[in-house]
């Protein structure tokens, strides 16, 4: 048997997935590629399992499993198609580790499924613990699992307690870049335009993370998941704006004494420090130079946006359903507003709505979310 670590890469065609090959290509001698799914993208999975030779290789979309599977028929890789095989695949003995960087609800499943099989989780789909935080973290305790987290403010937090799990945390604080509209006035902010937006914020690929950032509800999606993966109250963390992202997580100690994780904004530290944990593997990125940077800059969030880190921390003390809800509906308030059905202000105000009027389920299972996910969308479809 190998002694190399066994790694499945769900979503490898994706941008978390594509860095995490990378990684694992310059380390040949400590991973071992078992598996590799992707959905649509079938060329270049094809391209990825002919390079990696993994044992199994599963598309998500059935309609494609034809042309995968003749591509790699000469290459001994067994292929699969669907939902069920995705998960099913994950409860090979020869996986140690899976790193799920399946993006959206979709990937909450995989990891439901991975930790049942007892795998170590390297984790950055973010609806796993957004939304379904007290299943996931519930299940992983059960079962022995560990979740390491690749999301760059969770992972920063994480490496703040390295050594330190006997200590008890006083209190975090989570940054946040704030986006362009931290120095608005309230009176300006329905005059605000998708156009704005998304030429000025350049730190995220799609369009939904960057109206999310300059809303300031990625900050408070951020302290949702930090509560579950860190067993957090919602008086324990704080939320500050910090341009530079240079820190992205304090750990604030019963002592007193403060912990941070400072770095370069390159989210391949998260994914190599969740390959790898629990040691630190050299790398050649790029080193912080503080006579680069001799000013990092902390504050408060611009008041007129702060109502989205509100909800998130009513949806946090509410528990249930109540973050599955806020997810559901500010995914639908945002594509209004990028389609020109609402303003910029009516996205926190649709999420208040709705998340006030829908009926928390508490101690849910896997289904109570799906069932949520679609009920609230509904609802705030409804008042468009």
């Amino acid at each position: 048997m190998s002694n190399k670590k066994g790694v499945a890469i769900l979503g490898s065609t994706g941008s978390i997935g594509i860095k995490a090959l990378d990684i694992i290509a310059t380390y040949p001698d400590y991973f071992d590629v078992q598996v590799l799914t992707g959905y649509r993208n079938v060329e270049l999975l094809i391209q990825q399992a002919l390079k990696l030779q993994p044992n199994t290789v599963v598309v998500v979309d059935e309609t494609e499993y034809k042309k995968v599977s003749e591509a790699l028929w000469t290459a001994d890789i067994h292929v699969y198609s669907g939902k069920e095989a995705l998960n099913q695949v994950l409860e090979s003995g020869e996986v140690e580790l899976v790193l799920n960087a399946i993006a959206g609800f979709a990937g909450i499943a995989p990891t439901i499924a991975a930790i049942n099989a007892k795998k170590q989780v390297a984790l950055a789909n973010t609806e796993s613990i957004l939304v379904a935080g007290e299943l996931v973290t519930k299940l992983a305790q059960e079962r022995g699992v560990n979740i390491y987290p690749i999301d760059s403010r969770q992972s920063s937090i994480f490496q703040c307690i390295v050594g330190e799990f006997h200590n008890k945390i006083e209190k975090i604080y989570l940054t946040a870049q704030g986006g362009p509209l931290q120095n608005i006035d309230s009176s300006q902010l329905h005059k605000v335009t998708k156009e704005e937006l998304l030429t000025h914020s350049t730190s995220f690929i799609d369009e939904k993370s960057r109206i999310d950032s300059a809303s300031m509800m990625r900050a408070g999606f951020e302290a949702i998941q930090a509560k579950w993966l860190f067993n957090l109250k919602s008086d324990q963390i704080q939320i500050l704006v910090h341009k530079q992202a240079i820190i992205e997580g304090v750990v604030q100690f019963k002592d007193g004494s403060l912990k941070t994780h400072m770095a370069l904004p390159d989210m391949k530290l998260p994914i190599q420090f969740a390959l790898t944990y629990p040691e630190r593997f050299k790398t050649n990125f790029p080193r912080f130079n503080f006579m680069e940077h001799p000013q990092l800059d902390f504050k408060e969030s611009n008041p007129v946006l702060t109502q989205n880190i509100e909800l998130a921390f009513y949806a946090l003390e509410k528990g249930g359903t109540s973050a599955c809800v806020l997810n559901a509906v500010n995914h639908v308030a945002v594509d209004a507003f990028l389609n020109y059905k609402i303003s910029f202000s009516e996205i926190s105000q649709l999420n208040n709505d709705v998340l006030k009027s829908i009926e928390v389920i508490k101690n849910p299972v896997y289904d109570d979310y799906l069932r949520s996910d679609y009920a609230t969308r509904q609802a705030a479809l409804k008042l468009l």
